[in-house]
């Protein structure tokens, strides 16, 4: 079980637009699009919202992401008519990077309170893309830094369209399985806007490092994904 999410758009086309891209990040987690009038008009629905919170949950709640002021006024209608009023929230985030950042975040396994942070984290101005590395002449592995706090690798990206979406999403998923804190180029390695927000591409040197109990393990993870393309051509 997932937490699920329900996408609420003015239009219907809209609504299944950011589900389709979210789902592409989690397919596991349930997503719902609610867009549009019961008649295909442009507006919202009160049954589309509450067919769509019904559909999303698999027991470990529903977050809801809405595009504009009445779709938010129809979500809170809906959602008061809950059974269990937790089981429900509605994330203060922008549509598509919400939804994205929550379906990452509910793909691995958070809670509903981690999923909604990760959504409205998205509201957050994002740092300035690092500048890419030349791409590196072939050389041989460098030995892993390691010192009695943290652990490091260097690592070089090698997939030809860099850190894009589906492989972000695979490198955050990734990094939220072990117990420790990870980052990338400074940014946190759990955090799908942070990794994006890097423009990593192909050649662009990540530098890997982690603290805690299994930062070996997390940081090998990372930069095993990274060396191996993220499995595309």
């Amino acid at each position: 079980m997932t937490v699920g999410l329900v996408v609420v758009s003015h239009s219907a086309k809209i609504a299944e637009g950011v589900v389709d891209l979210a789902a592409q990040m989690a397919a596991d987690v349930r997503i719902v699009a609610a867009g549009g009038t019961d008649d295909g008009g442009i507006g919202t629905s009160f049954e589309k919202v509450q067919q769509g919170l019904s559909q999303a949950e698999s027991g470990d709640g529903v977050l809801v992401l809405c595009d504009l002021g009445s779709a938010v006024m129809t979500a809170e209608t809906a959602v008061e008519f809950v059974d269990d009023p937790a089981a429900a929230v509605i994330a203060d985030a922008p549509l598509v990077e919400g939804a994205i950042a929550a379906a990452v975040s509910a793909q691995g396994g958070a809670d509903l309170d981690t999923v909604r942070a990760a959504a409205e984290q998205a509201s957050a101005p994002a740092s300035a893309p690092a500048a890419p590395s030349a791409p590196a002449a072939p050389s041989a592995p460098a030995a892993p830094d390691q010192s009695a706090d943290q652990v490091s690798r260097t690592v070089t990206v090698v997939n030809e369209v860099g850190l894009h979406a589906r492989p972000a999403a695979l490198f955050v998923q990734t990094a939220g399985e072990f117990d420790a804190e990870l980052t990338v180029n400074g940014a946190d390695a759990s955090s799908l806007l942070e990794v994006m927000s890097l423009g990593a591409r192909k050649g662009t040197e990540l530098h890997l490092t982690g603290t805690g109990p299994q930062a070996r393990e997390g940081v090998d993870a990372l930069a095993d994904l990274v060396a191996s393309g993220f499995g595309e051509d």
